[in-house]
C-alpha cells in the first residue's frame, strides 16, 4: 500500500499505512509528549498528554492511538493543544506526591521533565494526594504506588512482552493502581521478578532496590550477559568502577527490553567481597594463594597422574552455562583431543 500524505504543522509529510500520528511525528523529528506510550507496547492513549489538534475536524485527538489518514491537518503546538496538555499534566500532578527532591527517579522522571518543560509547579494546597504504603515485599522491586500515574505500562509490558500477566490494573482514572491479582504480594504471584515493569516505569512508582541511594552512573558499557547461552545484551551502569545498575535495550539485541531476574539483578557478584580473585591451592590443609602458573602446573600434573593410573576415561569434564559457546567448544575439544575422553557434560542438565 502507498504512503498517505497528511499535513503536520503546515508541512506535507508521508505516513506509512497503519502508523499513528505519533509515529509520523517521531519520523519527522516533531516532538509530541507522552507518558504512557512505549515503542515495545501497543498504543493505549491512557495519559492523554499526547493530544494534538486536527484542524479539519476541529477535534483534539490522542496522537499515540490515532492512525494517520488522508486529509488530516495536524497541529502539535496550537494554543488549544498546549492548554489541554497543561491541564492533563496538572491533573496528574495534583495526585502526585511532592517528593521530587528525595525520589530515587530524580531528573530521569518523565513526569518531572514534562512539568518543567511546560512551566508547571503546583503548591501543596493544589494537591489532592493519594498516599499509598511503600511496599518492599521482595529483594528487587521497591513499590511506591502513591507516585503511580495510571499509565499502565507495567501491566501492559508484563502481559504483552513478558507474558506473565502477574499484575492487573484495578480502579479507574488517576485513582487506578497496578496490583497483584487478589491483592497479594509479588513474591506470591506469577511475577518472575524480571524487572521489565520497573525499567519502563516513567516515574518513581517502581524502582530497583539494589540501586537505591547509589548515585547516578558516570558511564555505561554494552556487554553480553554471562549467565546462560541465550546471549542477551545489556548495559552495565558504572560509577567509580563499580557496577551500580543494569539495563536492557542494546540496539539489535536478541532480548530487546527484556532480561531475566539473574541478568538484571544478579551481576553484583562482580564486585562482591566473597569473590575469588586469586588462584588457591591447598597446602598443609589450608587454602593458600598462588600464581596462576603454579595452579595450572598442579592441575596438569594431577590430570596426568589420573590418566596414567586410570586411563583417559578416568577423567570427566563439566562445562559451564556461564561461559560463551566458543569457550564450551574449546572445553569439549580439550576433553576429546587432549585428554582422550568423551566424558563431557554441562551444568545446565543437572
Amino acid at each position: 500500500m502507498a504512503d498517505t500524505i497528511i499535513r503536520m504543522n503546515g508541512k506535507r509529510v508521508s505516513a506509512s499505512p497503519g502508523h499513528s500520528v505519533l509515529d509520523v511525528a517521531r519520523k519527522n523529528k516533531i516532538f509530541i509528549p507522552t507518558l504512557c506510550d512505549n515503542p515495545q507496547l501497543k498504543p493505549a492513549g491512557y495519559c492523554r498528554v499526547c493530544l494534538v489538534e486536527d484542524l479539519i475536524s476541529g477535534r483534539l485527538i490522542t496522537a499515540c492511538d490515532t492512525v494517520a489518514s488522508s486529509g488530516m491537518d495536524i497541529s502539535t503546538e496550537s494554543p488549544r493543544v498546549l492548554n489541554a496538555r497543561c491541564r492533563m499534566l496538572e491533573l496528574i500532578l495534583m495526585n502526585h506526591p511532592e517528593t521530587c527532591v528525595i525520589c530515587e527517579k530524580g531528573n530521569t522522571c518523565e513526569l518531572r521533565q514534562l512539568a518543567s518543560g511546560y512551566g508547571l509547579a503546583l503548591t501543596s494546597e493544589d494537591r489532592i494526594g493519594c498516599l499509598e504504603a511503600i511496599v518492599d515485599a521482595n529483594p528487587f522491586i521497591h513499590r511506591d504506588l502513591s507516585k503511580c500515574i495510571g499509565c499502565q505500562i507495567c501491566v501492559r509490558a508484563c502481559r504483552e512482552i513478558q507474558g506473565a500477566e502477574a499484575i492487573e490494573f484495578t480502579g479507574k482514572g488517576l485513582r487506578g493502581r497496578p496490583l497483584v491479582a487478589g491483592g497479594g504480594e509479588l513474591s506470591g504471584s506469577a511475577c518472575e521478578l524480571c524487572g521489565l515493569c520497573v525499567s519502563l516505569c516513567p516515574v518513581g512508582a517502581l524502582m530497583e532496590r539494589p540501586t537505591s541511594h547509589r548515585g547516578i552512573e558516570d558511564r555505561s558499557a554494552a556487554v553480553i550477559c554471562p549467565y546462560c547461552g541465550v546471549g542477551c545484551s545489556l548495559y552495565l551502569e558504572v560509577r567509580d568502577n563499580e557496577i551500580i545498575g543494569v539495563r536492557a535495550g542494546v540496539p539489535g539485541s536478541v532480548n530487546g527490553p527484556s532480561l531475566c531476574v539473574k541478568g538484571r539483578y544478579g551481576l553484583d557478584y562482580v564486585g562482591h567481597t566473597d569473590r575469588l580473585t586469586q588462584a588457591l591451592v591447598r597446602k598443609d590443609g589450608e587454602l593458600t594463594e598462588v600464581s596462576w602458573e603454579e595452579a595450572l602446573d598442579l592441575v596438569a600434573k594431577r590430570l596426568g597422574g589420573i590418566i596414567k593410573k586410570h586411563g583417559p576415561d578416568g577423567v570427566g569434564v563439566l562445562a559451564s552455562a556461564k561461559v560463551t559457546n566458543e569457550e564450551n567448544y574449546l572445553i569439549q575439544k580439550f576433553a576429546r583431543a587432549v585428554i582422550g575422553t568423551n566424558n563431557v557434560d554441562h551444568c545446565a542438565r543437572l
